[in-house]
């Protein structure tokens, strides 16, 4: 079963060298390559939970001297969202892009993405997590610009730039950590960093870099823009999961490998600026004109949530609570991911059949998609945190953390951040369900509406009714 690692990444990376030796036949290529990788994903899923933690040694080499792949419970249910989001995002992108010349251009890229994605989720040593984190965003730039619009490739060169310094500092801590200790595998790493002056430079210059590729506050700016100008199923994409593979390293880093070196104090300046990115990245999509460049600032304040977890595990001694608080803090994570790819998706539909995405122009538009409306009220319940949406488990877990530790100012912002998501969410549908009147007419779910409606439904349905397995699954090799 040990072979399902290789799969993960051989099979997107082979079907991007197919699409682009035959690109007449990309589409049917790359929907044949998301089903068939995502069944590979469930097939981990399923490994994961019943053997636990699995690893595989490339060419036979031990970790140290060649490339060692490794999954457990939270890489596994990262790879699955992985597999869902881009699985529904390759159906939605199918329809999306109607000229083959711009399909041709597409699904290699797309692709190499999913290849990267994968990669970074299974990779076992840093020097493997700086190449793919690398290759990851590169072809997230490329994806970004697609198109060539002017403001997508604007924002698209902002985003490269910022990119190569967070990957430059990154690889700066990588550089100090193999010159301290000599390895760079993590599970070695995990016995051997030590409390000293080379290993908090380290992890203050990796933290640093992955900080940046995860947009949090104040290093936030270059998201909305590279967000809101890109394909919906490209900014479906770079919300949901390469911002959040970012934020999987840091989990990683902070809470394994370098779980000695963390302070209360660092702790609590992630808390801080995951306070500031929810208030501010709130208000922004409150006063946002644009239903997209909405959507984008809500990443912004989402992703806050994750932050105020660090302080908050930090306090809570080792035991049930903080792994009810970790459980929660991951599907948290894998909510946003399943909602937002959802609303943009959704956002592009409107888009294409409205010709703009302007808010204060919406009227109507709940005549005429209902389905498109239903996907953005439900990624709205999972946004604000509703029941039954995972999101309202994951901060449950979050207020009542915060509440055994002591830390209140976390659940002030907590309340106050699920209120403006409730203002700005109200405020889309409200426009929504103007009174502008159309023809009545049977309702039909066209093709391009499925994937966002799936995505929503599992975000709100699946993790919020169906949550208890990942507490379950999380236990693998902890």
């Amino acid at each position: 079963m040990a072979e399902t690692l290789i799969w993960l990444i051989a099979m997107p990376m082979a079907g991007a060298v197919a699409t682009l030796l035959l690109p007449r036949q990309s589409t049917p290529i790359a929907c044949v390559t998301a089903v068939a990788a995502s069944l590979v994903a469930g097939t981990l899923l399923y490994a994961v939970s019943e053997q636990g933690s699995l690893s595989y040694e490339i060419g036979g080499w031990s970790a140290g001297l060649g490339i060692a792949l490794r999954a457990d419970g939270l890489s596994a249910l990262l790879l699955m969202m992985t597999a869902l989001v881009m699985l529904a995002s390759s159906v939605y992108a199918g329809t999306y892009f109607t000229k083959a010349a711009a399909r041709a251009r597409f699904w290699p890229l797309w692709l190499l993405l999913w290849t990267s994605l994968n990669a970074l989720l299974l990779s076992g040593d840093l020097f493997n997590l700086y190449v793919t984190l690398e290759l990851l965003g590169l072809s997230a730039v490329a994806l970004a610009s697609f198109g060539g619009k002017f403001a997508a490739v604007q924002a698209a060169l902002r985003y490269l730039l910022l990119g190569l310094l967070g990957s430059m500092m990154f690889l700066a801590g990588v550089s100090l950590i193999y010159a301290g200790y000599g390895t760079l595998d993590l599970a070695t790493l995990t016995l051997a960093v030590e409390p000293e002056p080379v290993a908090w430079t380290a992890l203050a210059l990796m933290s640093a870099g992955l900080l940046l590729k995860t947009a949090l506050f104040p290093l936030h700016f270059w998201l909305p823009p590279a967000h809101a100008s890109a394909s919906a199923p490209v900014s479906a994409v770079l919300s949901a999961l390469v911002v959040k593979v970012a934020f999987y390293l840091l989990v990683r880093l902070w809470m394994d490998v370098f779980a000695d070196l963390v302070t209360p104090a660092a702790a609590g300046l992630l808390g801080v600026m995951g306070a500031a990115a929810i208030l501010w990245g709130s208000w922004q999509a409150l006063r946002t004109e644009r239903l997209k460049l909405l959507a984008a600032w809500s990443t912004v304040a989402q992703l806050g949530y994750l932050f105020l977890f660090f302080p908050v595990l930090l306090a809570l001694p080792p035991g049930p609570a903080r792994d009810t608080a970790f459980g929660g803090l991951v599907i948290l994570a894998l909510t946003h991911g399943l909602a937002k790819a959802g609303l943009f998706l959704a956002i592009g539909i409107i888009q294409q059949r409205s010709g703009h995405d302007r808010i204060n122009e919406l009227n109507g538009t709940a005549q005429r998609l209902p389905a498109t409306t239903f996907a953005i009220a439900l990624a709205g319940v999972a946004l604000i945190g509703l029941p039954p949406s995972g999101a309202f488990l994951g901060k449950w877990q979050l207020l009542a953390g915060s509440f055994a530790s002591g830390q209140w100012l976390w659940i002030l912002v907590t309340i106050a951040g699920s209120l403006l998501a409730a203002a700005y969410i109200f405020r889309v549908l409200g426009h929504a369900f103007g009174n502008q009147s159309y023809p009545r007419h049977s309702v039909t779910i066209a093709r391009e509406e499925w994937p966002a409606l799936i995505l929503t439904t599992l975000a709100v349905a699946g993790l919020g009714l169906a949550g208890a397995p990942v507490w379950n699954l999380l236990e693998s090799g902890a």
